[in-house]
């Protein structure tokens, strides 16, 4: 009953705004708007510097600068992939125009002269 008076007060104001019978409904301040603003700066400055200082990290963990002993650890964790979303697509291909049970052999032979992408990740624990 409560949600279709809510309904019911919104549609009749038709106004976005939502509000409860019998509840005054509070301004925005500027204060208010202000701050918003100012905590998505500073968002966004804290999450520049949280970029910084892990590049920082990264560039000296390749020189292989040591990780002082304790109870948190750094290290670069390199992963090499091969693009391989086209396989399957690729052997059903090869096994029309090659015939039947080709196709694995010709994804093998394009696998292999794929060069992977090399990904470093920093891990900080």
């Amino acid at each position: 009953m409560a949600t279709q008076s809510l309904i019911h007060s919104v549609e009749q104001s038709k106004s976005p705004v939502v509000s409860f019978p019998g509840s005054p409904v509070e301004p925005i301040t500027q204060l208010e708007l202000a701050a918003v603003l100012s905590l998505r700066n500073r968002a966004r400055q804290i999450s520049e510097q949280v970029a910084d200082a892990e590049a920082s990290i990264r560039v000296r963990l390749e020189l292989h600068a040591a990780v002082e002993d304790g109870e948190h650890s750094a290290e670069l964790k390199e992963l090499s992939r091969r693009n391989v979303a086209w396989r399957v697509v690729a052997e059903r291909l090869a096994d029309r125009v090659f015939g039947t049970g080709k196709g694995d052999g010709y994804c093998e032979r394009v696998l292999h002269a794929t060069r992977p992408t090399r990904t470093v990740n920093l891990v900080i624990q």
